[in-house]
């Protein structure tokens, strides 16, 4: 097989990778609740309950400086009627680029039921005892590797990073209540949430809810 060939196979691959190849759940969104909230976490429980991998795992995206928009793969850490909260550093990329642009998308997949929450609206961080709370809630090691405060920097040396891993780790042995001042606890507090459920004829079911007030209203979409 010559390279042309090679290219064209590549390229004409994804499209014979089979999608919603298993049996896909019912939705029916005039029996949806007023609130999202109930519907999201009915959804995450069927995830939990079926045994997809990583269900609580999320896309956040944002935007730089430039208007530039950035992406990466974070996990929830709770949800309320405030918002949807996750964490990170404040001078990692996504805690600058929220610092000047406090608003951001948060994208679920469950491809095993074919389904997809999106949400967007504005990002607060939480309190000097809400970010030490989930701080000290992390691993030893997930600790030691957000207190250098190098996430996303050029590394040059992998042995660097071992040396200041170990550093961070004998520093939190000995003091096992120390918090990293920059960890912050993030709340996107969602303007409007859409719940998709997949169908194999591509007719998807999808329904939005947007914020009036103190309420939610909802809208049908096309697919």
């Amino acid at each position: 097989m010559g390279e042309g060939e090679r290219g064209s196979a590549v390229r004409g691959r994804p499209r014979a990778v089979e999608v919603f190849a298993g049996p896909l759940p019912e939705f029916e969104p005039e029996r949806a609740p007023a609130d999202p909230v109930p519907l999201f976490l009915s959804w995450l429980s069927d995830a939990v309950a079926d045994g997809v991998r990583d269900p609580h795992a999320m896309t956040l995206s944002t935007v730089d400086e430039a208007g530039d928009p950035d992406a990466r793969v974070l996990i929830l850490k709770g949800v309320d009627g405030v918002g949807w909260q996750f964490a990170g550093h404040g001078f990692s990329p996504k805690g600058q680029q929220l610092a000047v642009h406090p608003r951001a998308a948060l994208t679920f997949y469950w491809p095993e039921h074919g389904r997809q929450v999106r949400l967007r609206g504005p990002v607060t961080p939480g309190s000097a005892q809400d970010n030490a709370t989930d701080f000290l809630g992390r691993s030893d090691t997930a600790r030691a590797e957000s207190l250098p405060a190098r996430q996303s920097q050029y590394l040059v040396d992998p042995a660097e990073r071992d040396r200041a891993l170990e550093r961070s780790l004998s520093l939190i042995r000995r003091e096992p209540s120390l918090v990293d001042s920059g960890w912050t606890l993030y709340t996107l507090a969602p303007a409007e949430v859409e719940f998709c459920q997949a169908a194999r004829g591509r007719v998807h079911t999808r329904l939005r809810y947007e914020r009036a007030g103190e309420a939610w209203e909802r809208f049908r979409l096309w697919p």
